[in-house]
């Protein structure tokens, strides 16, 4: 299981740029003019994770398969797209179906490239876009509520369950606040989801600066970070100027590029486990002779569950999980010595898989 992540914006903030270099295809058009990206793009890129190499050195992995995530690049928005202004409606529909929200805020000055606004103002910038989405969610959940008023009258439940939902939605977003500052209750949680709500989804601020500023930020960066923190939400900073130049780059060609420009791993590093972080998952390892593969699941998924990331039939027919956590597996050279050592366990249903988890799944066909 992977996740998408939108990547929205104003225009000519680097949104494109960045799509680019992470998916080091060139399949978005970056250009100096707004809504050069039309249709949106997505992208799949392998998550990095030094762990699988290791597993796969020490198994002798014919094969080395990463788990995977996907970026969409979606239309510059502008102020008024919830009334349909630029290519509002169809950025909206598009957003809708991504799991997470990586807002690129423009934070370098370049006389070269156009502002909508005429200035470089992130903070300003991160506002204009979440209004422009609280009230396009402020516009659905009202004609939900119509929409339902017959059925709750009628005493159907799940209206009623609805409606509640949808009720505590609007006096957050009438307050001007995003829908994700409404405390869920655990068993309401799916029918919240079930209502799409744009502004519920995790949001990831991305600094887009300029080269200099890649490693420790610089003055706007700052300032989205203060405002992240406020929020409760997550901030990266990245240079998608150099994300692009890393993506034409080898590996070894890389490592010597980041130590010139005194940093420690690519963006790309930064944002997936941000990602990960804001979206709370975390991958297990399947490993042998044949190949060493990540998968991804949620935090908190039990070993059931997480047997069926790999197919259907191992969840439902789910006997065991034989189960060796990374450091034992590689501090002990393998499941072999593992096993051993006493180091394999035998897991059953109960057991919440934890990161880094190195498993065997027995089930019945």
């Amino acid at each position: 299981m992977g996740f998408r992540m939108g990547i929205v914006g104003l225009p000519n903030v680097g949104k494109s740029t960045l799509f680019n270099a992470l998916t080091r295809t060139a399949a978005a058009q970056a250009a100096n003019f707004p809504f050069c990206t039309i249709e949106p793009n997505v992208g799949d890129v392998a998550v990095p994770d030094p762990r699988l190499d290791k597993l796969a050195e020490i198994a002798k992995s014919k094969q080395i398969i990463p788990t995977r995530m996907t970026f969409v690049d979606i239309a510059g928005l502008v102020k008024g797209a919830s009334k349909g202004e630029g290519l509002g409606n169809q950025f909206l529909a598009n957003i809708r179906e991504t799991d997470a929200i990586a807002h690129v805020l423009r934070c370098f000055e370049d006389g070269d490239v156009v502002h909508v606004d005429g200035r470089v103002d992130p903070v300003a910038d991160a506002q204009v876009i979440e209004t422009e989405l609280m009230l396009a969610d402020l516009e659905s959940v009202e004609k939900r509520l119509q929409n339902i008023t017959r059925k709750v009258r009628g005493g159907d439940k799940e209206a009623v369950d609805q409606e509640r939902l949808l009720k505590a939605a609007h006096a957050m977003l009438s307050d001007g606040k995003p829908a994700r500052m409404v405390e869920v209750a655990d068993e309401d949680a799916k029918a919240w989801k079930m209502l799409q709500l744009i502004t519920a989804k995790p949001v990831l601020y991305v600094c887009n600066v300029e080269e200099a500023s890649a490693a420790s930020g610089n003055e706007h960066s700052a300032q989205v970070a203060e405002m992240a923190a406020a929020e409760g939400n997550a901030h990266v900073v990245i240079s998608a100027r150099i994300e692009e130049e890393i993506s034409q780059l080898d590996a070894e060609e890389q490592a010597m590029f980041l130590e010139e420009m005194g940093l420690e791993e690519a963006g790309l590093d930064r944002l997936i486990r941000a990602g990960y972080e804001l979206l709370h998952l975390e991958t297990y390892f399947t490993v042998g002779p044949k190949e060493a593969r990540a998968w991804t699941i949620r935090q908190g998924t039990l070993a059931p569950q997480a047997a069926g990331v790999i197919h259907g039939d191992f969840e439902r027919g789910f006997i065991r999980a034989e189960t060796i956590a990374y450091d034992d597996y590689v501090s002990l050279g393998g499941e072999s010595a593992a096993k051993e050592a006493g180091k394999m366990r035998a897991e059953g249903k109960g057991y919440l898989v934890k990161d880094g988890d190195v498993m065997h799944f027995l089930f019945n066909t």
